[in-house]
């Protein structure tokens, strides 16, 4: 007797349909599982074997085989045990041959017979929606997430023996309907636990470049001594950007299930990633022996901070070129390859030199090739590739314990913000892109530059040696400017505001 259930794998943004083959025979009796399974799958047999004896439900004495199709595909996730158990019960005739190809069950079983969560279940769900399949069989504790899904239909399991209870008709099971998704409480929770961007003394030219950044989804770069707030200016960024949509809730939790063991936990703030500059290559743009996302995926819809930019190591940096340009990564390995969103804001910091004092008030120790050497670990692409550059200068000691209460200044900043967002959802008749998205053509047709503008920026992109990319990025900036303005066209005072930003490099500052 055989018999045949399904499940997913997801692989990045993709996903397909396992067939789950189980065929009995009688020879000793003994439980195989084949079709490229790795060990955590293969495993899976002494899980089924001690949650059929704790649930007191008989398994076959007969070999058991169990055929993940298609077999040249790898499968590394622990969240077939329930299909696997499904078709042995079906093989052996102890459940009706009700299911229907739009049915797949999902989910990890211990030797109790409780059904465990799993890594990823909203890409799986999200794949196996888009791949015909309406009903799923999943983890009690995955619903919370699995609810974000809309457009399915979810039937949580706690254990096996509640699950042979609901197949079999004996005790059905409520079917929960996603509807257009789960409606969670989008509450900036960074804007109570980070730095407020109050709490900075003095630098208004940083917190000004810091409000175009998160008006406009631009990417920034914090030059100046040390002790002088950089790193507590790119902390305060969290506290001044909108909320998570729905659609950002449910991208940003499945990337992060992904990568974590929290399986169960909904994320509703905007990520702030901050990795040490000794992280891998893999560590940013993920990868390892079992493909995950890495921290630019994990920046998504949020934060990438980048603490002393230089100390970084250079393939490190060189590998940001194409996720900055793109906004996806593909990740490619000699026996699979995945991509994954990563529409991050790169916040950097750097000091102007080795020591950190050179062009300031303190003695600088540095020789000039050491400067040189320095600022030159920065190659130009990835230079070209950040929006805003903003020096941060020394503070007068007096202002740095004035206990003014400015909250109602962030409230405004926040409010800002999110007035020049709303304009480009309106612009763009898309909730989440944003102007330093915008692509050639849409800054031909919707940047709406000024033609005194335009001739300003020709006239400056002469004299600063802009490179294309720097050229448009400059316009981008100066829509956002417009934006936080309100003004519907690029005037010349956006532009010149946009301009300051670009016009020393922080490699010529020498």
């Amino acid at each position: 007797m055989s018999a045949s259930v399904q499940s997913i794998i997801a692989s990045g943004t993709s996903g397909t349909i396992i067939d789950v083959e189980c065929s009995l025979s009688n020879n000793i009796p003994y439980i195989i599982i084949v079709g490229f399974a790795n060990k955590a799958v293969g495993e899976a047999k002494e899980r089924i074997r001690g949650a059929f004896v704790s649930s007191r439900i008989m398994l076959p004495r007969k070999r058991t085989t169990v055929n993940l199709a298609p077999a040249d595909l790898p499968k590394d996730e622990s969240s077939f045990d329930l299909a696997i158990a499904v078709a042995i019960l079906l093989a052996s005739q102890q459940i009706p041959p009700t299911l229907t190809a739009h049915q797949a069950f999902i989910g990890e079983l211990g030797l109790e017979g409780d059904v465990r969560p799993v890594r990823g279940v909203i890409g799986k769900l999200v794949a196996g929606r888009g791949l015909g399949i309406t009903t799923f069989f999943i983890p009690a504790s995955n619903l919370q997430q699995a609810q974000l899904v809309p457009g399915v239909e979810l039937i949580p399991i706690r254990t096996l023996l509640e699950l042979y209870s609901h197949l079999t008709g004996l005790t059905p099971q409520k079917t929960v309907a996603t509807g257009a998704g789960q409606n969670v409480p989008l509450v900036n929770t960074g804007v109570t636990m980070s730095v407020q961007l109050s709490e900075v003394a003095g630098q208004d030219q940083a917190k000004r470049a810091l409000t175009i950044a998160a008006a406009g989804g631009h990417n920034l770069l914090f030059s100046g001594p040390p002790g002088t707030g950089k790193s507590m200016l790119a902390k305060a960024l969290p506290s001044i950007l909108p909320p998570l949509d729905h659609e950002e809730v449910l991208e940003v939790t499945h990337l992060h299930s992904l990568a974590s063991h929290n399986y169960e936990h909904i994320f509703t703030a905007r990520p702030f990633r901050a990795p040490h500059h000794s992280a891998s290559p893999a560590a940013i743009t993920g990868g390892g022996t079992s493909l995950r996302p890495g921290e630019i995926s994990l920046a998504h819809r949020g934060i990438l901070f980048f603490d002393e930019l230089p100390e970084f190591g250079r393939a490190t940096l060189e590998a940001l070129r194409q996720p900055l340009e793109d906004r996806v990564i593909t990740v490619a390995r000699a026996k699979d390859s995945a991509e994954y969103p990563a529409n991050f804001m790169l916040v950097a910091t750097a000091n102007p030199c080795p020591c950190g004092y050179y062009g300031t008030s303190g003695t600088c120790r540095c020789q000039e090739y050491q400067i040189m050497q320095y600022r030159q670990k920065l190659s130009g692409p990835i230079m070209d590739r950040i929006d805003l550059y903003a020096d941060v200068h020394e503070v007068q000691h007096g202002k740095l314990l004035g206990t003014r209460d400015n909250s109602a200044a962030d409230d405004d900043v926040r409010e800002e913000v999110q007035r020049a967002r709303n304009m480009q959802k309106a612009r763009f008749g898309n909730g989440t892109q944003l102007n330093a998205e915008m692509t050639n053509r849409d800054i031909k047709q919707l940047g709406r530059l000024a033609p005194t503008a335009k001739a300003l920026l020709d006239r400056a992109a002469l004299n600063l040696h802009l490179s294309a990319r720097a050229y448009m990025r400059t316009i981008k900036v100066a829509r956002t400017v417009a934006d936080l303005a309100a003004s519907p066209t690029i005037k010349d005072d956006h532009l010149s505001e946009a301009l300051t930003y670009r016009s020393r490099s922080y490699q010529e500052q020498i």
